[in-house]
């Protein structure tokens, strides 16, 4: 009996057939995601409409904190529409806990980024916080997920060094100043060494009147003397 010298890779057959029994589908528009894709295809990723705005330093992102708190840089990838298929994808990372989504995303977004090169000059990526009560009930964190992603493809590493104090109600349907004034004085810097003298990238999920990342920064900037820059997925 002639035994082949190729080695048969178990696994591959066993990833075969599960795809068989369970396909793996866009998020988006449910189409047979293909080799090299995951979770989205690769139409869906292209047509999703991106700000581009880190190729720009004076883009309505860093516009946002003109004036309240002084960051180097702030950049969202996409564009957030009620109807449209950004919308989609937040709400499955956020609401139905696709944390593989959430990473997904942030590394094709710190992909974009390391072509620019502005944001490989950080030292470290620093995931907006939820409290751990509202992390405990939810599970995870799409923030950090999504940091993660962007970490990957920036080559750095992802640090809890911000926390959160207070659990506050939800920014949902409040006004500026009532988004400000909802999370003024909740975040805390746990290890302010770390980040003496660092270029801190700080990431979350959307952005809309800036107030939560207005925050944040202005308690790593109290805790240390530090720069940081601001990326989301969407801009609101």
């Amino acid at each position: 009996m002639v035994i082949s010298s190729k080695k048969i890779n178990f696994t591959a057959i066993f990833d075969d057939l599960l795809d068989l029994i369970y396909p793996k589908l866009c998020t988006i528009c449910s189409d047979l995601l293909i080799s090299q894709e995951s979770f989205i295809c690769k139409n869906c990723l292209y047509h999703i409409p991106k700000t581009n705005f880190h190729n720009d330093q004076a883009n309505p992102v860093a516009e946002i904190f003109w004036g309240r708190v002084n960051i180097e840089h702030a950049s969202s990838f996409f564009y957030f529409s009620k109807g449209g298929k950004s919308r989609k994808l937040l709400h499955k990372l956020k609401y139905r806990g696709n944390t593989q989504l959430a990473y997904v995303l942030g590394k094709a977004y710190g992909t974009e980024l390391k072509k620019n090169g502005v944001y490989t000059n950080t030292d470290m990526v620093l995931p907006v916080p939820l409290h751990k009560e509202k992390e405990k009930s939810r599970g995870f964190n799409q923030s950090e997920w999504i940091a993660l992603g962007i970490a990957e493809a920036l080559s750095k590493s992802v640090e809890k060094i911000l926390d959160r104090k207070v659990n506050n109600p939800s920014q949902t349907r409040k006004s500026r100043y009532e988004r400000w004034e909802n999370v003024e004085n909740v975040f805390i810097v746990k290890h302010p060494e770390k980040i003496e003298g660092k270029h801190l990238l700080l990431v979350d999920d959307v952005i809309t009147t800036g107030a939560t990342l207005e925050a944040c920064t202005q308690a790593l900037k109290n805790a240390a003397d530090c720069r940081v820059s601001i990326v989301t997925l969407a801009v609101s």
